[in-house]
Formats: C-alpha cells, sequence, structure tokens
C-alpha cells in the first residue's frame, strides 16, 4: 500500500543567507554569553554582526528569489491576512519568510544595527562614559535577546503548524512540505 504523505522539496535558503544567519546568531550568542561587555572581542563580534546584517541588505536587493525582499516584504495585507489564518489554525504557506517572519526578521536585523552604532558611539570621544548611551545599549540588547526568543519559539510554531522543519530548513536550504497525495 502506497503511503499518502510525500514531501514536496523547494530549494529556498542559498548558502549566503545560511551563512548570515547562522554568523549572526553566532556573534549574538557569543556577545550575550562568552564576551565580557565593552573588552575589544565584544567590540569586533558586535561590529561583525553589523557587517553582517549590511550585507544582508544588500542581498535582499541583488540575491536569490528568496533572499529579496521583494519576495516576502511584510505589507499590511499580507500582515492581516497571515495573522487571519494563523487564528483560524490555518498554515499560511510561503517559499520563503512568511509575513511574520519577515517582520520579525528586519525587527532582528534593525536592532543588531542599532547595537552596532550604539556600541561604537560608547567609544567615540563625544559619548565615552555617558550613562544614557549605555542604558540604550543595554536596552536593545534586551530587546534583541527577547525577539531571538520569539523567533525561535515562532519557527518551531510553524514547523509544527506547516509541517515543515524550519530549523533543518536554515541549515539545508531546503523546505520539505508534506503533500497529501490520492493512494489509488
Amino acid at each position: 500500500m502506497d503511503n499518502p504523505l510525500q514531501y514536496e522539496s523547494i530549494r529556498v535558503w542559498d548558502r549566503f543567507v545560511r551563512f548570515f544567519h547562522w554568523s549572526l546568531v553566532s556573534c549574538v550568542a557569543a556577545n550575550l554569553l562568552l564576551l565580557e561587555e565593552g573588552d575589544p572581542p565584544h567590540r569586533w563580534a558586535g561590529y561583525l554582526a553589523a557587517g553582517l546584517v549590511l550585507m544582508r541588505i544588500v542581498w535582499g536587493f541583488v540575491g536569490s528569489r528568496h533572499a529579496r525582499f521583494a519576495d516576502f516584504f511584510p505589507t499590511p495585507a499580507r500582515l492581516a491576512v497571515h495573522w487571519r489564518l494563523l487564528r483560524e489554525g490555518r498554515d499560511d504557506p510561503h517559499p520563503g519568510h512568511n509575513p511574520l517572519g519577515a517582520l520579525m526578521m528586519l525587527a532582528l536585523m534593525g536592532l543588531v544595527l542599532a547595537l552596532g552604532v550604539t556600541g561604537y558611539l560608547m567609544g567615540a570621544d563625544a559619548y565615552w562614559g555617558e550613562e544614557w548611551l549605555e542604558e540604550l545599549h543595554e536596552g536593545l540588547a534586551n530587546a534583541l535577546m527577547a525577539c531571538a526568543g520569539l523567533h525561535v519559539l515562532g519557527a518551531l510554531a510553524m514547523s509544527r503548524l506547516s509541517g515543515v522543519n524550519l530549523v533543518r530548513a536554515m541549515v539545508t536550504g531546503v523546505k520539505a512540505r508534506p503533500v497529501r497525495r490520492d493512494s489509488r
């Protein structure tokens, strides 16, 4: 008897997108868990993270199809439809990022860039020792950690809802979606 559940595979994430993602995860995790705040390795990991985001922004205009912002930009209409389907417990399949995932991706990249700028300014003569800047930097770091946690939870929830292992897809570059076929 044939198995009616088969998988449809689609190549989604190119090598650069996967390199960017896991390199950024590494930089953020190192700065959070391993490196001492304010020390040179912490600053350089932050600059590397900001540089990765800048490269990803460029790749969002010139990269492969599903890496381009035009493929997944979270417009209000796309967000509304996606949110409605989620509330109904229905999957809203997208080859690349779904609208909420795209919104989170943009928020995470914005936070990393803001951290890079505030981190750089804390070392500049004009802002050396400014408490408000240090507090802003720390607040941005906390917001990044909260968003990263939500990102992981969202990826796990969407993996369960859609039947697509999104973590595996970010490693292999391929989304394998279950498709029910007639077993005639």
